[in-house]
């Protein structure tokens, strides 16, 4: 989903020491917390006392840190970059990582990416705006300090913020002969200009902590695209060949940070007996294939993205979660029994332009959302958690797609986000790698 036009970070630190005898984690022991017994004062404390983050890694389908369990609760906003560049506004940086820090969520996806226009971090290939790099430190330093990791794209599928349609506009200027935007994943000079941006990215040395990010633990993962899709060759070659050699670049220069492609999670030819969990017969022809795209080489973990309300046409809620549950665990299987890695479902919510919504019904898909992570993690299962699209601080309605959650407003939605947050947490802080997952029902 992308925002502001057409479209719509760490599980909290482990503080209790792990127990050093074999654990086993009962489902009451998750599924007994209430909302009554969540302490939100707690959860900010623990949450913010300024340990020194450790790199996210994976082991089999599950994230780990330090050896121990990370399963996320975790936000998206994609914003935070450009609001920075401005001292006046850069405060909402800080306000969304304190709000979203205080409910418990771990993990921030962003934008790492401006690609021309406005406040644009590159404003040609080759040039950047030292402004803008200065306001990107920045959020990873607000977010560091709040003890949140960053998810950081790249680039865009679409039009917003630039994407791999100025790359193309990029090469149309330069006198290359170009006639479709999907030559971002084909012709050689423009997929230079995008390795020559990664290469910076992963390179600069933050201002604010002279760290320099390919090094930095804050930073969860590099996303490769937002929502790619390659219309014009939906056998899927195009995307493919393009992933596996961007996964094979970034994983060249920073070999250390877990790398995913920013798939909405379409099923693809690789799979047809898949379709059928498709929200329609076009979203298979997209040139995007969930197995394919995710078995290439340097891919760490799976990424799917989940709108009911804006895929399934003329359908009401009840059909909204039928669907989301469905979706949900095809794909959990498949990260599972296929992919050997872990899914995170890194955008999912409701539109509050739907002629449906209500505050209830995003609850309750929210809900619906976290249960069914909830009954991946118990069994130390695949489902590695979700990235809510997505948390504003009051003040930025401006930036609204529709899906905007203002905590600050919005408590019932907020005491959901903050007892899944006390789940993961009181689940992470039990059971660790000597448990060797056993994590059963008793």
């Amino acid at each position: 989903m992308f925002a502001f036009s057409s479209s719509p970070l760490q599980m909290s630190f482990l503080l209790a020491a792990i127990l050093t005898s074999l654990l086993t984690v009962t489902v009451s022991s998750i599924d007994g917390i209430g909302t009554t017994d969540i302490n939100y004062s707690s959860i900010q404390r623990d949450h913010q006392r300024g340990y020194e983050l450790e790199m996210v890694k994976t082991k089999g389908n599950q994230f780990v840190v330090g050896g121990k369990p990370f399963y996320v609760n975790g936000f998206n906003t994609y914003w935070l970059m450009i609001l920075a560049v401005d001292p006046l506004t850069r405060v909402k940086v800080t306000e969304t990582f304190k709000q979203a820090s205080a409910i418990g969520l771990t993990v921030c996806r962003t934008w790492a990416f401006n690609d021309g226009g406005w406040r644009a971090l590159q404003k040609a290939p080759f040039v950047y705006d030292e402004n803008v790099f200065q306001a990107l430190d920045f959020v990873i330093s607000e977010a560091k300090k709040n003890n949140i990791r960053l998810i950081l794209s790249l680039t865009n599928s679409m039009e917003g913020y630039g994407g791999k349609a100025q790359y193309v506009k990029w090469g149309k200027a330069a006198g290359l002969n170009l006639t479709s935007d999907d030559d971002f994943y084909t012709n050689p000079i423009v997929k230079g200009y995008y390795k020559a941006y990664v290469k910076t990215v992963l390179n600069r040395v933050n201002t604010f902590t002279n760290i320099t990010y390919k090094e930095d633990p804050t930073i969860f993962a590099w996303e490769l695209i937002n929502e790619p899709r390659c219309l014009s060759d939906p056998s899927g070659n195009k995307l493919q060949s393009w992933i596996e050699e961007m996964a094979f670049h970034v994983k060249s220069i920073d070999p250390k940070h877990l790398l995913e492609i920013g798939l909405e999670g379409f099923y693809g030819n690789s799979t047809p007996d898949r379709f059928q969990f498709n929200p329609d017969s076009y979203s298979g022809q997209v040139g995007t294939d969930f197995i394919r795209n995710h078995q290439a080489m340097g891919i760490d973990f799976a990424t799917t993205h989940l709108y009911p309300d804006a895929w399934l046409s003329n359908s009401n809620p009840e059909d909204h979660l039928e669907f989301a549950k469905s979706w949900m665990q095809s794909h959990i299987d498949d990260a599972e029994n296929v992919l050997g890695m872990p899914v995170v479902f890194a955008e999912f919510g409701m539109s509050a332009k739907d002629k449906n919504f209500s505050v209830s019904s995003r609850n309750q898909f929210i809900d619906m959302v976290y249960k069914t992570i909830l009954n991946s993690t118990r069994r130390g299962g695949g489902a590695g958690g979700c990235l809510l699209w997505q948390i504003f601080p009051e003040g930025t309605d401006f930036m609204d797609d529709g899906y905007a959650v203002v905590l600050k407003t919005s408590k019932s939605t907020e005491k959901i986000l903050s007892l899944q947050s006390k789940k993961l947490k009181k689940f992470n802080s039990k059971c660790s790698w000597r448990c060797n997952w056993t994590c059963r029902k008793n």
